[in-house]
């Protein structure tokens, strides 16, 4: 009875053993990529009254261009002071890489630089044929962490060393310097971003100094109306009457009359409701 006991004291002790030295393997969360959050409202660089003085000089420049500059000329400013590289670069190979921004890649995946996904990338991806078919493509939540992640795709290669040497105000040399680095194939790649930076005046951005940038600290309010009403005369096709509105001020705005307004609305009178749906076309 006794060596029974015995025994089965020595089994405990030998499987309580083996079982405190087996190790547990937890196995490691996946790192979530977490792109930064974009200002609400990014500095002014006076890209408003950029592009009216562009318009005004030249009325065949193209308008979806002249969108891009407004919206993004800030982005690029902010990047050329963080990192380095010249707005006018910046701006240049967003609207030629992203084709105005109308690019698949850029209005569905917020990738204006074409960059790809390499080994190290470990965020969203999205496949598109490129120099083969179904490449890998990064997958930005914001337009603003695509521009930074451009930044840091030539601040951390060394190929691209050399072009932190040049002028900031040198994008000539900084246009044929990308295209020795390697970063495009296309002969012609230098020559296409010195043909949109002269064409669009794009090295005024490289003269906005910190200094600039600090007075411009938010988009003007009165920038923010402007670019609402354009969007809205040339995007909308009905309209929510608002405290103050008039058939006479909406007929303005939109570029109509108001008997036009009130044959399409059925309207009889001139009053109208807070609210009331007015259509434009």
């Amino acid at each position: 009875m006794r060596l029974k006991l015995l025994i089965g004291f020595l089994s405990v002790l030998f499987f309580a053993s083996c079982s405190s030295s087996r190790r547990v393997v937890t196995p490691q969360k996946k790192k979530e990529v977490v792109e930064p959050k974009p200002e609400t409202k990014l500095p002014s660089v006076k890209q408003i009254q950029h592009v009216k003085k562009l318009e005004k000089g030249d009325k065949s420049l193209n308008r979806y261009t002249l969108q891009y500059i407004r919206k993004f000329a800030p982005l690029a400013v902010l990047e050329m002071h963080e990192y380095k590289i010249p707005a006018s670069i910046t701006l240049a190979q967003g609207i030629l890489e992203s084709g105005n921004g109308r690019s698949e890649l850029a209005s569905k995946s917020n990738n204006h630089f074409g960059i790809k996904c390499h080994t190290e990338w470990k965020g969203e991806r999205v496949y598109h044929d490129d120099d083969e078919k179904g490449e890998c493509f990064r997958k930005y939540k914001y337009v603003q962490s695509s521009y930074e992640d451009h930044s840091k795709f030539l601040t951390s290669r060394r190929r691209y060393a050399n072009l932190f040497k040049l002028r900031r105000t040198d994008y000539r040399a900084w246009a044929k310097g990308l295209k020795k680095a390697g970063y495009a194939t296309d002969k012609k790649y230098p020559s296409k971003l010195i043909r949109i930076i002269e064409t669009y005046q794009l090295y005024e951005f490289d003269k906005f100094s910190e200094k600039d940038l600090k007075r411009g600290k938010r988009v003007k309010e009165e920038e923010e109306i402007v670019i609402a009403e354009k969007k809205e005369t040339t995007e909308a096709k009905s309209y929510l009457v608002r405290k103050g509105d008039t058939l006479y001020s909406i007929a303005k705005k939109f570029g109509t009359t108001v008997p036009r307004l009130k044959k399409i609305n059925n309207i009889k009178g001139t009053t109208l409701s807070i609210g009331q749906e007015i259509r434009i076309e």
